[in-house]
């Protein structure tokens, strides 16, 4: 059976330049020390299909949180020849508001989520300020109608999407956190979303603070290694170096749409 590859494109859609070190790392070396964030979705491709990975969040939603929009995901999508319309496979990595945003831009996705985090974010733990923090209501409610209309395929950990595309539940940031591993010409390149938000979470063991369960995040930070075969080839959800280490598309998109699916320029 032949092993289908694909080209994964990192697009950048948004950041939040002022924030410190302390917001990124428990017990920080430099709790002061400036560390901004990036908020990405990204885009699977071959010849035979074009699977998303998460749907990030509108201006409106940045707005209330103090983060910028720079561009629309369906916007980018639709700059790259992929209408949101004609997205018909989406994974959801987690349903906090950074992932689970614009749903309602793809009308024809069906969307991959854990079970586990459809119950979480609809469960008890909701009752609590600072768990639900990450999350907003409307996004919730929107994805409970995708199921509702049969638009949701839940998995209970590991599972595939398509040949050579993989989920893995990694818990620790949220109850039904998933990471993506693709099948390239080089290799398998495992989208970590943010079971590692920055390479020094998983290089060098440090923890984001928006955490339920610190064993599990640390147990995560070994299995995206494995899954992956070479730390070279993980690739974290939210941090700006990834469009230092990775090549843009073309000369257009320099800074905002990199390929991960190439040899890191730092390799």
């Amino acid at each position: 059976m032949t092993i289908e590859t694909y080209e994964i494109l990192a697009i950048k859609y948004g950041e939040l330049i002022n924030r410190k070190r302390y917001e990124s790392f428990i017990a920080a070396d430099d709790h002061n020390g400036p560390h901004p964030i990036n908020y990405f979705v990204w885009v699977i491709r071959n010849a035979n299909r074009t699977v998303v990975v998460d749907t990030g969040f509108d201006k409106t939603e940045g707005a209330k949180r103090g983060r910028t929009v720079e561009r629309l995901p369906a916007e980018a999508l639709e700059t790259l020849g992929h209408p949101a319309g004609s997205i018909d496979q989406l994974i959801v990595t987690h349903l906090h508001y950074d992932h689970a945003g614009t749903l309602g831009a793809f009308p024809a996705a069906t969307f991959h989520l854990q079970a586990a985090e459809m119950a979480y974010a609809t469960g008890p733990c909701m009752c609590h300020a600072h768990l639900r923090h990450s999350f907003t209501a409307d996004h919730i409610c929107e994805m409970v109608r995708n199921v509702y209309s049969g638009r949701v395929v839940f998995h209970d950990g590991d599972a595939e999407v398509a040949p050579g595309i993989t989920v893995h539940k990694i818990g620790g940031h949220s109850r039904g956190l998933q990471s993506v591993r693709v099948m390239t010409a080089s290799g398998p390149v495992v989208l970590a979303s943010d079971a590692s938000h920055y390479y020094e979470n998983f290089e060098k063991g440090k923890v984001f603070p928006v955490v339920i369960d610190i064993e599990d995040t640390l147990k995560g930070y070994g299995k995206l290694k494995m899954l992956a075969g070479s730390p070279a080839r993980v690739v974290p959800g939210h941090d700006p170096l990834v469009l230092q280490r990775y090549p843009a598309l073309n000369g257009a998109t320099q800074g905002i749409v990199h390929r991960l699916d190439l040899a890191r320029l730092d390799a």
